[in-house]
């Protein structure tokens, strides 16, 4: 099987059109999954305690028609528990971020959001990741990257597949906004292809 594998979108409807097209294009029989952080929440995480908000236009990015295009199933991120806990309404798109999983397996695999983890140093970098299964995918810091049985790949290559065999492999999908990215999964092949839309 193949997925399609995005995240860290923060409302950017362009630049998930993009991807979309690309995905169609490269990938056509591909699931897609999304690490979270699909939408942009406005209010800085310092002002949480504050007060809450009645409406989700109060507290997040929103291009219209922009939800239509999330037809497909994502983890929670952290700009999604943030808009989860400032905002009280019945709108239904409050509901489904709600009911976003925090993990999600995807056989031998699963996809994180990754803000669970601790991060920190110079550069802010990943300093520890609790897994459970040999590969996962994860997106938060905006960063494609490979992390093999501890050891970080220095940079990664597109378009080129690497072999996600054995040990315990960390993926960074990187991020739709701004930089396109999305990476191109084959459970069968077991091959990880980092990928990026013009």
């Amino acid at each position: 099987m193949q997925f399609a594998i995005i995240g860290d979108i923060h409302s950017s409807k362009g630049d998930l059109e993009d991807v979309l097209s690309h995905i169609k294009e490269r990938a056509p029989e591909a699931v897609l999954i999304g690490t979270g952080d699909l939408f942009e929440c406005t209010i800085s995480k310092r002002y949480v305690n504050e007060r809450t908000y009645s409406t989700l236009e109060e507290v997040m990015i929103l291009p219209e028609g922009f939800d239509e295009l999330l037809n497909f199933p994502s983890v929670k991120g952290n700009q999604e528990e943030r808009i989860l806990l400032i905002t009280e309404t019945d709108d239904p798109l409050l509901k489904m971020l709600s009911v976003m999983p925090e993990k999600i397996e995807l056989g031998v695999a699963e996809v994180i959001h990754g803000h669970q983890w601790k991060w920190g140093g110079e550069p802010w970098s990943l300093l520890e990741a609790d897994v459970s299964n040999g590969l996962t995918f994860y997106g938060h810091s905006h960063r494609s990257g490979l992390l093999r049985n501890g050891r970080e790949e220095e940079a990664v290559l597109f378009d080129h597949p690497y072999d996600v065999r054995g040990g315990q492999t960390l993926v960074n999908v990187g991020a739709v906004v701004s930089d396109k990215e999305w990476v191109h999964y084959d459970n069968m092949e077991n091959t990880v292809t980092f990928m990026k839309a013009k």
